[in-house]
């Protein structure tokens, strides 16, 4: 059974940072994009950054461009995403996601394995 375990979203004041963790167990996503999303409360989810099945191709959202970073270490069957000068409006629960495809995409609809969420609250 495939599954996908985010960590370490929390509460952090505006301005704060946070690391996301995404582990894999099931099988083997190391040929496979990955990526986050987020849905903040009342909203659609929506893409927040991607990264293709090596590491060495990533995209993101205009919102998070230069604070996010996406990161994925595929010996540990592990993505990260660092998030750094959280603003309140990036509160939401942040869902990662394994891709069919191999290179990174910002389309929900080319992701078939999904997390069950991390809630992430900043505070102004």
């Amino acid at each position: 059974q495939v599954q996908l375990v985010e960590s370490g979203g929390g509460l952090v004041q505006a301005g704060g940072s946070l690391r996301l963790s995404c582990v894999v167990s099931g099988r083997t996503f190391s040929s496979n994009a990955m990526g986050w999303f987020r849905q903040a409360p009342g909203k659609e989810r929506w893409f927040v950054a991607a990264i293709n099945w090596s590491g060495s191709s990533t995209s993101y959202a205009n919102s998070v461009k230069g604070r996010f970073t996406i990161s994925r270490d595929n010996a540990k069957n592990t993505m990260y995403l660092q998030m750094n000068s959280l603003k309140a409006e990036d509160t939401a629960v942040y869902y990662c996601a394994a891709s069919r495809t191999r290179s990174d995409t910002d389309r929900e609809f080319d992701y078939d394995y999904w997390g069950q969420g991390t809630q992430v609250t900043v505070s102004s």
